[in-house]
C-alpha cells in the first residue's frame, strides 16, 4: 500500500503510554485501523525483529522510528524504555506476529511499566492460537493455552500425562522439526484415537488444518518427510472410551527392565533411560537414588 492510499490517521491522546499492538500472523491485511493509527502516532516502536516489522510498516507507509526489543536484550532495554516512558514518550510494543507477550517477549517491559504507573494499553488483533482454536472444530467453551510443549521428551510426556483426562481442549504451539516426535508421544501417552488438530500456516498462503485421530495425523505428516511452517497443536478433551496409556514405569523399574533385556550394567541402562526421559545422566541418577 502506498503512502498516498494509506488511511488518514488522527493523533493519539497526549501523555505517555505503552501500547501493546497486535500485528498480522501472516496476511498483512489482518491489522486493525486502530493499530495502524497507534503505530503511526507513537514516538517509537519496540520490535522483536526490526526487519520483520519494517515489512509491515513499509506496506502501510508508516515511518515511525523502530528499535530492537527481544528476549536477549529485554533485561536492559525494558529499563531504558521505561525511562523514556516516564519522560513522556508514547511507545508501541510489537512482536514478529500476533499479540505481544503471548509466547513472545514483553512481560518484563509490561510489568515494569505498570510498576512505574505508566498506562499500558492493549490494541487487540490477530492471535495464532485463537484463530486455530475457533476453526479447529474442537469445543471452545473451555480450553487451555500452554505455549510451546517442552522440547525434551521426558518433560513433554510429563505434560501430556498431566492432561490425559482433562475435560477441556488443550492448545499448544509446536516447532515443525519437533512435531513428529510430539505426535508419537501423544499416540503413546494419550492413545492413538485421541482427536487432534494440526493448524499450520494459519492466515498464510499455505494455510492447512489437519483434523482426525492422532495416529492418522502422525502417519499423514510422516508421509510428507519434512514438515514446515508455524504450527498450532490442539488436543480434544478426553472422551468416554478413550484409551489412555497406563502410567509409565518408574525409573527404577525401567533401569531394571533394560538391564534384563539388553544384558547391560546399571550405568549403561541409566544412560539409556536418561536419553529416553530427555534429562541429563546426573538428573536420572538423582531420581534413581530417590527411588531406592
Amino acid at each position: 500500500m502506498s503512502s498516498e492510499s494509506s488511511p488518514k490517521f488522527t493523533p493519539l491522546e497526549p501523555g505517555p503510554a505503552l501500547y501493546l499492538v497486535a500485528t498480522p500472523i501472516g496476511n498483512l491485511e489482518d491489522i486493525t485501523l486502530r493499530a495502524l493509527r497507534v503505530l503511526k502516532g507513537v514516538n517509537l516502536i519496540a520490535c522483536e525483529d526490526t526487519r520483520q516489522t519494517q515489512k509491515l510498516l513499509h506496506h502501510y507507509g508508516i515511518t515511525t522510528h523502530t528499535i530492537s526489543y527481544h528476549e536477549h536484550n529485554e533485561m536492559t532495554k525494558a529499563a531504558e524504555l521505561v525511562v523514556d516512558l516516564e519522560g513522556g514518550a508514547r511507545i508501541a510494543l510489537v512482536t514478529d506476529a500476533g499479540m505481544p507477550g503471548i509466547s513472545d517477549p514483553g512481560f518484563r517491559l509490561i510489568t515494569l511499566a505498570i510498576r512505574h504507573h505508566v498506562p499500558v494499553i492493549p490494541i487487540p488483533g490477530a492471535s495464532a492460537f485463537l484463530a486455530a482454536l475457533v476453526a479447529s472444530g474442537l469445543p471452545t467453551d473451555s480450553f487451555r493455552f500452554s505455549g510451546f510443549l517442552p522440547a525434551k521428551r521426558g518433560e513433554r510426556r510429563t505434560v501430556l500425562e498431566s492432561i490425559a483426562t482433562s475435560p477441556r481442549t488443550q492448545v499448544f504451539y509446536e516447532a515443525p522439526h519437533r512435531v513428529l516426535e510430539s505426535l508419537e508421544d501423544i499416540v503413546e501417552v494419550l492413545g492413538p484415537d485421541r482427536h487432534i488438530v494440526i493448524a499450520r500456516e494459519v492466515t498464510k498462503v499455505h494455510e492447512e488444518f489437519l483434523r482426525g485421530r492422532a495416529v492418522e495425523i502422525l502417519e499423514t505428516l510422516k508421509s510428507r518427510g519434512e514438515v514446515k511452517g508455524e504450527i498450532t497443536l490442539l488436543l480434544a478433551k478426553a472422551e468416554q472410551g478413550d484409551r489412555v496409556a497406563a502410567s509409565p514405569p518408574s525409573i527404577r523399574e525401567r533401569v531394571d527392565q533394560i538391564m534384563s533385556e539388553d544384558k547391560v550394567d546399571e550405568k549403561a541402562a541409566l544412560k539409556k533411560v536418561a536419553k529416553e526421559m530427555g534429562v541429563s545422566k546426573s538428573e536420572a541418577y538423582r531420581q534413581l537414588q530417590r527411588s531406592k
